[in-house]
């Protein structure tokens, strides 16, 4: 059965997939520390949801074994990322983010996953999850034997780099498991530590998410700190920069899932383009888009702080003062500070 598990997964289009069990205890006492050391920010839920993350048996009663797969989302057809955030009026957005709704996309498959499952054994306890609940998808991919956690504490596959999304699927199968993935290649390699634009890896393999710029802009929904403002560029959703270095991505394979390919030109979009889109225009063109969670607000706010990082001239500060009168204190402060910006 679990080598058929295999099989259908990749049918599926997933890249990968391994089995673990549920035990967690050594990553247990790392998410708790590093919940003691308030370094989750404002993502309150990481400590409401407690050792419910680290205790899959918790969190869905019966289970005993973990499927976990992993799904490449690299879009082959973007501009580098190098290219884009080398020009300042240019926008950048997480290569995660180009397509259809990850979320969605591997929801579904591991749905397929467990109805192939069923036909096969009969009615079983699952339930799959991806990104969305209480789960320690990195330390389960690993047991399962998919890589390695690097420093910058994404999974980092010695074939396939790191550019990949995971999914699991929680089940009270009796499974045969895979051989965890013991070894850790990162070596005495510190790029993605030295690269960080805002120094959120504060040591290996520890992320300090109230620095980490996919924090500032996706997670933070109040003001970004003034001291990181600049050191956001013209990132305005996410950042690959500690991925972009690392030298395991040369492995790294492009998506040849058609839902990854890249929507409205967001890998070239200019940022005054995407600050000067109506409400209306944001909810229709982040249909199905993993960017919609954020909101026309923060999208606004994180536009508005790229400009400010941007080359000066008429039309952007145009653009900037076309939301001074902004509804949103939020997004009226952020326009204000980068007019300051660019005037100072």
């Amino acid at each position: 059965m679990a080598q058929q598990i295999k099989s259908w997964g990749l049918d599926l289009g997933f890249q990968q997939v391994g089995i673990t069990g549920i035990d967690l205890s050594d990553d247990e006492s790392h998410l708790l520390n590093w919940l003691d050391k308030d370094m989750h920010g404002e993502m309150g839920y990481m400590s409401r949801h407690g050792t419910r993350r680290s205790r899959p048996a918790d969190l869905k009663s019966g289970t005993i074994r973990v499927i976990s797969v992993r799904m490449d989302y690299n879009p082959p057809d973007a501009s580098h990322p190098k290219q884009v955030l080398g020009k300042p009026d240019l926008a950048f957005v997480s290569r995660y983010a180009m397509g259809r709704d990850y979320h969605k996309v591997i929801r579904n498959r591991l749905q397929k996953l467990a109805n192939k499952i069923e036909e096969s054994s009969g009615s079983f306890g699952y339930r799959a999850f991806v990104d969305s609940a209480p789960v320690l998808e990195k330390a389960l991919a690993r047991n399962a034997g998919l890589g390695w956690i690097g420093k910058h504490s994404n999974l980092i596959n010695p074939k396939a780099g790191s550019w990949f999304f995971l999914g699991e699927l929680y089940t009270d199968l009796p499974l045969p498991t895979d051989e965890s993935f013991s070894q850790n290649h990162c070596g005495t390699c510190k790029a993605c530590i030295d690269i960080c634009p805002t120094q959120a890896i504060v040591g290996p393999y520890q992320v300090d998410a109230r620095r980490c710029i996919s924090y500032l802009t996706i997670e933070l929904k109040g003001s970004i700190p003034e001291e990181f403002r600049p050191m956001l560029g013209n990132r305005i959703y996410g950042c690959d920069d500690c991925q972009l270095v690392c030298p395991w991505n040369k492995f790294a394979h492009n998506s040849e899932e058609h839902d990854f390919r890249i929507r409205h030109g967001l890998d070239t979009a200019k940022l005054i383009d995407l600050f000067l889109w109506t409400e209306d225009e944001f909810l229709q063109k982040t249909e199905g888009s993993a960017i919609r969670r954020i909101g026309y607000e923060s999208w606004l706010r994180n536009i508005a702080v790229a400009l400010g990082n941007a080359t000066p001239s008429a039309e952007t500060l145009a653009a900037l003062r076309s939301r001074e009168e902004h509804e949103s204190a939020i997004v009226r402060e952020h326009v204000v500070w980068a007019l300051d910006h660019l005037n100072a």
